[in-house]
């Protein structure tokens, strides 16, 4: 079996991890209630039971409210946090009043939101840290320096990125001394880009593309973990309402179904497995707090060793719409 860049640097064998921003109810500063946080615990039971044990979350989820439930979550289970890997993003302000949503990877900002979240979580450290979105104002010498301090005190073990292109990982990475050892990208059936950059090369179609030249053989090559938010495309192929779909995702949803009944596992699974089959050794993050949807993914990487080339092939054909090459 191939190893996972993560599992190649000793941080996490967790093919699936559990993406944590629907916890905390709407977005905005109103309270949570203990409801939310009985949400979170049978969602983070139900990832345990099948095996998953890292956890994704950012600053601005749920107005910090995610990481605070989470927190109550970790209280709750002494031992817990030892157990498992918990990632967070930093780098994004939202709208707020007459101020704009912006981006912001200044050196105290980084350090500032680190300390906040370590608050909320209620955890001395991060396993692995992310910058959220490219920031054009982006000094590589600031995040050089706030990941050093992060590193030497021991608020934060390991760095990466998120939704970066090849160009702006080495412009960081040419100030830094600890790797980025994780990028998080959009990647599902519903947004092919990262596989229509490699098969659209010398042809006009690739005018319409827009993942990042090189930046899946780039990754691979420096073992920075891809990951894949957004992976179930919100439910499209996998039981979600397909009112005013598409042609193409309606098809693609009918072959899923197909295929789960013809090798007896989920939508889910096959769904997830597509991806995962991928030599790039993509770790999907699930977007669901839902104990339910959330098991329906424990077959995944079964099913992506079982995908033939033909299966993997077909559900991309479908998914595109369009007939190759």
């Amino acid at each position: 079996m191939k190893i996972m860049p993560l599992q190649k640097r000793g941080i996490s064998d967790s093919r699936l991890a559990l993406g944590c921003m629907p916890f905390g109810g709407e977005w905005s500063h109103a309270p949570f209630t203990q409801a939310h946080v009985v949400e979170a615990e049978r969602a983070v039971e139900a990832a345990q039971s099948i095996g998953i044990t890292m956890f994704d979350h950012a600053d601005i989820y749920r107005m910090g409210k995610a990481e605070e439930i989470f927190g109550r979550v970790l209280k709750g289970q002494p031992g817990l946090r030892e157990q498992i890997v918990i990632q967070s993003k930093c780098g994004i302000f939202l709208p707020d009043g007459t101020l704009p949503g912006r981006f912001d990877f200044s050196y105290a900002h980084i350090m500032e939101s680190v300390d906040g979240i370590l608050k909320r979580l209620g955890t001395e450290y991060l396993d692995i840290l992310l910058l959220h979105r490219p920031d054009p104002l982006v000094e590589p010498e600031e995040v050089a320096k706030a990941f050093s301090e992060l590193k030497t005190s021991g608020k934060v073990r390991h760095f990466g990125v998120s939704n970066m292109n090849v160009s702006q990982i080495r412009f960081l990475e040419r100030s830094l001394t600890e790797p980025l050892i994780a990028n998080q990208l959009e990647m599902s059936l519903a947004h092919l880009h990262f596989v229509d950059q490699t098969v659209h090369v010398n042809q006009q179609a690739g005018t319409n593309v827009h993942f990042g030249e090189g930046l899946l053989e780039y990754c691979q090559t420096e073992d920075i973990q891809l990951q894949a938010w957004g992976p179930l495309a919100q439910g499209r192929f996998s039981g979600g309402s397909l009112k005013g779909e598409p042609e193409r995702v309606v098809k693609t949803a009918e072959l899923v179904q197909k295929l789960a009944s013809e090798k007896e596992t989920t939508r889910e699974a096959i769904v997830l497995g597509w991806l995962m089959k991928h030599p790039a050794r993509i770790q999907p993050v699930l977007g669901s707090a839902n104990p339910e949807r959330i098991k329906a993914c424990q077959d995944a990487e079964r099913q992506s060793e079982l995908m033939t080339r033909e299966e993997w092939y077909e559900l991309y054909v479908s998914a595109r719409g369009q007939a190759l090459p």
